[in-house]
């Protein structure tokens, strides 16, 4: 019995200097999130990537900022019609900016190129336009970023992310989305 009372203790008195290690051990700072560096100064091109829902700006061939991004609501495969729901492929220019968007601030893309509008026309379908990289809807209030892919074919970040992108980027700047 009192072998078992000294084993007792033993594990007793081992416990409590471990709790007290615990307790007393210089404790290490929880790590910091990575603050993500605002966009500063003009992009010459922007790489869209769907499968991965995201889009990077580029600078003399160097990245500068990644965003995530929302497509259209069906965004497997090249754009075809009007309505289809799908983001073009390929490379395109910014061709327009619009500062009276409905949803934020937007930069438009060259979208349908020549050779979109000859194959919809060999077909006899309208091959859609109006493509956008655009922030969100005005109806939604300023931070708030709709889940998923939901918009009509064009690709969409937060407000914040495209007012920093339509300050950087200039009506010729390339955009480059691929599957």
């Amino acid at each position: 019995m009192r072998l078992l009372g000294r084993l007792f203790s033993a594990l007793t008195a081992l416990f409590l200097l471990a709790a007290a290690w615990i307790m007393l051990a210089p404790q290490r700072p929880a790590p910091v999130p990575p603050v993500t560096a605002p966009l500063v100064g003009p992009v010459d091109h922007i790489e869209i990537r769907k499968s991965a829902r995201r889009m990077t700006a580029f600078r003399d061939g160097q990245p500068l900022k990644t965003y995530r991004i929302a497509l259209g609501f069906e965004p497997d495969g090249d754009k075809r019609r009007q309505g289809d729901g799908r983001t073009p492929e390929g490379r395109f220019t910014i061709d327009r900016v619009n500062p009276a968007s409905a949803y934020h601030l937007s930069l438009g893309i060259d979208y349908p190129r020549p050779q979109d509008r000859a194959r919809a026309a060999a077909s006899g379908i309208d091959p859609g336009g109006d493509i956008f990289i655009h922030g969100q809807p005005n109806q939604r209030p300023d931070g708030e970023t709709l889940p998923g892919d939901w918009t009509a074919g064009c690709i969409a970040v937060s407000d914040a992310e495209i007012r920093e992108l339509y300050a950087a980027a200039r009506i010729g700047t390339t955009v480059e989305i691929l599957p």
